[in-house]
């Protein structure tokens, strides 16, 4: 299954609480919550290219399933990671507390990220 595409955000669960939990500054939560980003997704093989626009703000994030690479995490930080592929629609890494899965069922995205007691949810649908 290949996630290569590009995905706009249809609703989001416990944004404002996990933002806060990961430091960002009020006045960015209260930007980012109402934005609808879009995520695009180039997948060649192992090799990952994710491009996240939120408003003026754009991500970019390149792996390979299984090897060691730098993540930019929302709050800007830089980290190393580690992307597997569970099955042949769930990509999952771990890194600095915090667990990131991502899964593809036919045209929905759904991101779910977890640290701690605390979950964020994000629901995307192919555009």
């Amino acid at each position: 299954m290949s996630f290569t595409g590009k995905y706009e955000l249809q609703s989001q669960e416990n944004f404002e609480p996990f933002m806060k939990a990961l430091g960002l500054p009020d006045d960015q939560i209260q930007k980012g919550k109402d934005i609808k980003s879009i995520s695009e997704i180039v997948q060649d093989g192992n090799k990952f290219k994710v491009t996240v626009t939120t408003g003026s703000k754009v991500m970019h994030n390149e792996f390979t399933i299984g090897e060691e690479c730098e993540i930019e995490t929302l709050t800007g930080e830089k980290i190393k990671a580690i992307v597997q592929l569970e099955g042949n629609n769930r990509l999952v890494a771990n890194m600095k507390g915090l667990k990131s899965v991502t899964e593809l069922n036919g045209d929905t995205i759904t991101h779910t990220m977890t640290m701690g007691d605390l979950t964020y949810k994000r629901i995307s649908k192919r555009i």
